[in-house]
């Protein structure tokens, strides 16, 4: 299944072998995450993942802002169930993001805030450029970033995601690698080939391989050790016996490139 560049009111999309880029595309918005960006985004991801050769899916976005979180013209002056329809399409929009196959990388060349810092933590790798910052200053509105802290405090450590949360501050991309908010940072200028290269080599494995062991990492990484020890001896049995896990070994033991099929 093939699809061909598009370019939407809240999204542009770019097949790049072997993945696909995805960016935000409110610019004159600073990509807020609004209902309908959430939604487009989040159908435009299930669409991307339906395609046996988009093998991972960067996330980025365009203009100045990564993205500014949700669009506060939606919250203000709405009632409780409107406010619960928005936080239900964020949800749904970050667990997509975890649920399908594809790995996603988050490309993060300007500031990332509130549920946009949410959106970095949720993805499953991230690459900061230098002028990326990261902040959750909804405390100093009256709105407690109380969904960003699910992904936030599943990233970094409890003191340094309550400073982050408790204070509204910022932080600099440096500091987000430091505390493990993104894998690295990088100057402005290397960031999409950086973004490249590591989609490159997480696409290098078999694509069944990457959907096991992303299915299983959420699925261990908040369950009780013994709980994830015996989860994961299944899942790793059943990894085993695949032809793609065969091939591999049987390619490492005989010093050859090992020919994915993904069964």
């Amino acid at each position: 299944m093939t699809a061909a560049p598009i370019r939407t009111d809240y999204l542009t999309c770019e097949d790049r072998p072997p993945g696909v880029r995805i960016a935000l595309n409110r610019p004159d918005e600073r990509n807020a995450l609004s209902r309908n960006m959430m939604l487009a985004l989040t159908e435009e991801l299930e669409r991307q993942s339906r395609r046996d050769d988009v093998r991972v899916i960067v996330l980025a976005g365009n203009g100045p802002v990564f993205s500014s979180g949700h669009n506060l013209r939606e919250l203000v002056g709405h009632g409780l169930e409107d406010q619960r329809e928005v936080f239900a399409i964020c949800t749904r929009l970050m667990e997509t993001i975890q649920r399908i196959p594809q790995p996603v990388i988050a490309a993060v060349h300007g500031p990332a805030v509130a549920a946009g810092c949410q959106l970095v933590a949720t993805c499953d790798l991230a690459i900061a450029g230098e002028r990326a910052v990261f902040g959750t200053p909804g405390v100093k509105i009256g709105l407690f970033c109380s969904t960003p802290m699910v992904a936030i405090s599943r990233n970094i450590g409890r003191k340094r995601a309550m400073e982050l949360l408790m204070t509204g501050e910022f932080i600099p991309a440096g500091t987000a690698a430091d505390w493990g908010l993104v894998n690295r940072a990088v100057p402005g200028d290397r960031l999409e080939d950086e973004v490249w290269e590591l989609a490159g080599k997480v696409a290098s494995a078999s694509p069944l391989t990457v959907r096991i062991g992303k299915e299983a990492f959420y699925r261990q990484i908040d369950a009780g050790q013994d709980e994830a020890y015996e989860r994961m001896g299944e899942t790793m049995a059943a990894n085993a016996v695949t032809g793609d896990a065969q091939e591999g070994m049987s390619a490492f033991l005989e010093r050859r490139t090992p020919v994915w099929r993904g069964e």
